[in-house]
């Protein structure tokens, strides 16, 4: 073999030849677009936040992170009414819910024999995240298909399993759970863990953090990539009984202690000492998407109760991967998923006012040329 015919491939590990990574929503840099595709709040973040980055003293920047985020756990753990050791803080919810699945999930069982009381289970349409941390560390696993009009199926998820994981409300459908449910699902097996992802909580969801006082075995981790509008910042949290957060942060440390960059927390503090903010901007989401939902069923579309700040929609005459394309070209993003079931929705994350009058009216256009 020659020099020129040697690959680095040759280098990767068995792991890594056999991943299929998650794929993120686009970012493109190739034109201005309205963004609706990867579930960004329209809106700055708080002024408070502003200030902070503003006032922020940068030689601090010289020395490393509180590795636990005591400030930062203790103004979680006072907006949310627990007590500073049901918190965790990392960097995104995402990363909290990789140090979970390693916690928490079998990693001595062969995902190719394991039994269905070996397996963790989660939905067939849901957040395409999970099933990549199952295989990348190699935790056996099944999903659980959802009924037909994409509502959660409670009965089949209590079957035997070593874990749930539900994302609540659910991505991509934006359909919630209420609390009865997941009470009865941490309620049919007291030695499992419950694990309940809720990055669109805020925008009608229901928090699993009020059963904490019942439960020990559910698990609860938010973002403030959403309803904050923290996105860039990366911080995601986790609350939960003391043992479970003492395990992550065993697996935390076995990683890397400095999770959560200084400035991130204090973003993450004054994010959630304003209030009024939070409040006004959800609101205002809340209303755009319903409004919203009204104009697109005026245009023939089906489109799915959300919680969330985005929407699930279909039309049954126009196909979803050419809305995508005929959006795309009008510098309109939005999310099409080529997976069986779903592959003639499209998900539509909620923008401004006016960013969702652009859509719609794109929409308009694009229904009366295909007439």
């Amino acid at each position: 073999m020659t020099d020129s015919d040697r690959d680095a491939r040759r280098l990767w590990s068995r792991k890594v030849h056999g991943l299929t990574p998650y794929v993120p929503g686009e970012q493109p840099r190739d034109r201005a677009y309205i963004k609706l595709n990867t579930n960004e709040n329209p809106y700055p973040p708080a002024p408070g936040v502003v200030e902070a980055i503003q006032t922020f003293p940068v030689e601090r920047l010289k020395l490393y992170p509180d590795p636990t985020g005591h400030a930062t756990r203790t103004a979680l753990a006072d907006y949310h009414g627990v007590t500073l050791e049901q918190v965790f803080v990392g960097n995104g919810s995402d990363e909290v819910l990789a140090m979970a699945f390693q916690a928490f999930f079998n990693h001595h069982v062969d995902p190719a024999t394991a039994s269905e009381s070996e397996q963790i289970v989660f939905p067939d349409i849901t957040y395409s995240f999970y099933p990549v941390y199952a295989r990348l560390y190699d935790i056996p696993y099944r999903t659980v298909p959802l009924a037909d009009d994409f509502t959660m199926p409670l009965e089949r998820l209590k079957a035997s399993c070593a874990g749930i994981v539900l994302a609540n409300p659910n991505a991509p459908t934006g359909i919630a759970i209420s609390l009865d449910d997941i009470r009865a699902l941490a309620d049919s097996d007291h030695d499992r863990l419950v694990l309940v992802d809720e990055a669109y909580v805020d925008f009608g969801g229901e928090s699993a953090v009020a059963l904490l006082t019942e439960f020990d075995n559910i698990l609860v981790i938010q973002t403030l990539s959403k309803s904050r509008s923290l996105a860039g910042m990366r911080i995601g949290f986790a609350i939960g009984d003391p043992h479970l957060i003492h395990a992550l942060e065993r697996i935390r440390d076995s990683f890397n202690s400095y999770t959560l960059d200084s400035l991130a927390q204090t973003c993450a503090i004054a994010a959630f000492a304003d209030g009024p903010w939070f409040e006004t901007t959800r609101a205002r989401i809340m209303a755009t998407r319903e409004r919203t939902i009204k104009a697109l069923q005026t245009l023939g579309f089906f489109v799915l109760p959300s919680a969330a700040n985005f929407i699930f929609i279909r039309h049954d005459r126009l196909k979803a991967a050419d809305l995508y394309a005929r959006l795309r070209d009008a510098g309109i993003l939005v999310r099409h998923f080529k997976q069986p079931r779903i592959e003639n929705f499209l998900r539509v994350s909620i923008g401004t006012d006016s960013e969702m009058d652009a859509f719609i009216t794109a929409l308009t256009g694009i229904a009366t040329d295909s007439q």
